[in-house]
């Protein structure tokens, strides 16, 4: 599903990582269609502008994340064009990937065979406005997941019930104090969250986890006119106890 976004990305959108979604979307002069009647809609119609969006690169987080895991069953939220879940499945996962629109699992699909990971990839349209998480997973992937439609604490609260125990949480999302400078979301920050409110959704001082990472990272970003600046990442990795 692509109830999500990632970072400025480039103006270039072969060059950015996958995930980015509505601020990369704007920027590039892609249209979410936001008068669309339903998530489905305004997703679809958004990748059906353009035979390729984004670079298909994982996101770099939950590579600094998740790369020295034991893989086991991962489920991928908002996979978009499937970067993330074939990296996973490449690190030995085996992954359910879900996502909003039909028109971005049927080229994450694609990516998938290409990549010789397909066996190890389920896709599965889903509108986690409407989703009812069972805690199957050994990991949860919820990288950016912003959307007009979908308010950030309910997003994460369905990503850690889908935590099984002993397993690992792994939520990234904008700071709303770390945006670019060209950014079209400054006026938008209930949009995006801090690690303060993200642990305080999460009642990570009184809920089953053991908190690993909870913190803030800028990363370096390139503007829709190729200008370099630096945007601010949320990270959190949780594990919840057995």
């Amino acid at each position: 599903m692509t109830e999500h976004t990632h970072d400025a990305g480039t103006h270039q959108h072969g060059d950015q990582h996958e995930g980015a979604r509505h601020e990369g979307a704007q920027q590039g002069g892609l249209n979410l269609h936001k008068d669309a009647e339903n998530a489905v809609d305004m997703w679809d119609g958004m990748y059906r502008e353009r035979a390729k969006i984004w670079s298909g690169n994982p996101n770099p987080q939950l590579v600094a994340e998740a790369q020295d895991l034991t893989p086991g069953k991962a489920l991928d939220l908002g996979c978009g064009e499937g970067g993330d879940a074939i990296w996973l499945a490449k690190q030995g996962w085996t992954v359910t990937a879900l996502d909003v629109s039909a028109v971005a699992l049927e080229r994450a699909a694609a990516h998938a065979d290409e990549a010789g990971v397909a066996d190890r990839i389920t896709w599965q349209q889903q509108d986690l406005t409407e989703w009812e998480p069972q805690p199957d997973f050994d990991l949860v992937s919820a990288q950016f997941l912003h959307s007009p439609l979908l308010p950030w604490r309910n997003s994460v609260s369905s990503a850690a019930a889908a935590v099984a125990p002993g397993g690992t949480l792994l939520v990234v999302g904008h700071h709303p104090h770390g945006l670019p400078s060209w950014s079209q979301h400054h006026h938008e920050p209930g949009m995006f969250f801090t690690p303060e409110q993200l642990a305080g959704a999460l009642r990570l001082d009184r809920e089953p986890w053991f908190v690993n990472v909870l913190t803030d990272r800028k990363r370096t970003v390139s503007g829709p006119n190729g200008e370099s600046g630096t945007t601010l990442d949320t990270v959190l990795r949780a594990t919840k106890r057995a």
